[in-house]
């Protein structure tokens, strides 16, 4: 396989992706790959999506520029791509509708979905509740008790909560889980919420997500009649970040930066972080190749971050490639960094971002002062904050 495009087509992305899983499964994901392959072809499918985006989601999302911090750091200019606008508040959404109506259009009347965060479990809550459809959302017993937030709207959406004890209880076991369920139940459809898992979801999630990257795009574009000098976004599985990079791929001016989480430092090594790409090699995970963190058996090995949508020890298989090929560059800032970063976005520019987002904002608060003041950043906002403010505000001695 020569070009990306055709190894995208069959499920990798250089050496990246595949579907390493049992025939059963193998199975049912070839059937989603073409009812995918087909559904996106047509006009009416298209236009259904981007209608649900406008009138439920609230698309297109802002663009907003920060003054207030652009002015402290005394540099470039800094703009938030505003996905915790989106009605439930954060870029899950998007996904969520997409994959959604893949159900409808198989037949389905059963949702599985993991999360970490539980945005995504509320995202597909959401769309299941819209679309008439059973939900299951399989959670980390740690995140349950540390969301509680987004499990109450999970249960008031009607869906059912399964808090996962295994391992270390949080996204990894909720996806192991989520997977055996989808295994064991055929019929039901496997909303998988990042840009992660077993071709073809990496590709689906990246297109349903990419609607972030063109917008904003086509924004910077008409306001400022040029494009930023770079692109910033968390990085965990890595589904906001591909959306945003969808659009930059082939502007080689624009600098493509994802930030994974550090944790209590990588200096601390295994289990005091979550850095897949800045710390980790490549193995299979989750019937998918990528960089892993994994243990001295070969295991995936215990991570840690403060924000639980980031505390993933893989990472999407399209970052693991453009990693490789250098298209993309993959830093890391700690719990303390993106604690400093959520604060001062919220006492300086009145928007409480959620703790993965604080991650992206904090690598952009370090380089902001060492750019030209023409210069711009773009941030991608991923969410908003409300589900973390139990954990955040004894941090901040609040």
């Amino acid at each position: 396989m020569s070009g990306k495009k055709e190894q995208v087509e069959h499920g990798y992305f250089g050496a990246y992706g595949g579907k390493f899983v049992p025939d059963a499964l193998a199975s049912l994901l070839e059937g989603l790959g073409q009812v995918f392959t087909g559904a996106i072809a047509e006009d009416s499918f298209r236009e259904e999506l981007q209608e649900l985006l406008k009138d439920y989601v609230g698309r297109p999302s802002a663009l907003t520029e920060c003054r207030n911090l652009s002015e402290e750091c005394g540099g470039g200019r800094l703009f938030l791509k505003r996905e915790d606008l989106n009605h439930t508040g954060a870029h899950k959404i998007n996904n969520a509708l997409g994959q959604a109506l893949l159900a409808k259009r198989m037949g389905k009347k059963r949702l599985i979905a993991e999360t970490g965060a539980g945005m995504h479990g509320t995202a597909t809550a959401t769309v299941a509740a819209l679309m008439g459809m059973e939900c299951v959302v399989y959670m980390g017993a740690v995140d349950v008790a540390r969301q509680a937030p987004n499990v109450a709207r999970m249960r008031v959406l009607g869906a059912r909560v399964v808090a996962v004890h295994d391992g270390q209880g949080t996204l990894k076991e909720a996806v192991d889980a989520a997977l055996q369920a989808f295994i064991q139940d055929p019929e039901a459809f496997y909303l998988l919420g990042s840009a992660v898992g077993p071709a073809p979801y990496p590709e689906i999630v990246r297109y349903f997500q990419s609607v972030i990257g063109s917008e904003a795009r086509a924004e910077i574009l008409r306001r400022e009649g040029r494009l930023p000098d770079e692109v910033v976004a968390c990085v965990g599985g890595g589904s906001n970040a591909i959306g945003l990079f969808s659009a930059f791929m082939d502007d080689p001016g624009v600098v493509m930066t994802g930030v994974e989480p550090a944790g209590k430092g990588l200096q601390f090594g295994l289990g005091a972080h979550a850095a897949t790409l800045s710390a980790g090699a490549p193995g299979i995970i989750h019937g998918f190749r990528t960089y892993v963190l994994s243990d001295a058996d070969g295991n995936p090995a215990p991570v840690h971050s403060v924000a639980p949508g980031l505390d993933y020890p893989g990472v999407g298989p399209e970052h693991a490639y453009l990693k490789d090929i250098g298209r993309a560059q993959y830093v890391s800032v700690t719990d303390a960094e993106a604690l400093a970063a959520f604060s001062r976005l919220c006492r300086k520019e009145g928007i409480i971002p959620a703790l993965e987002s604080a991650h992206a904002l904090a690598y952009a608060l370090k380089v902001l002062p060492e750019m030209k003041k023409d210069q711009i950043l773009l941030v991608n906002l991923s969410g908003r904050g409300d589900k973390d403010l139990e954990t955040v505000l004894p941090m901040l001695g609040l």
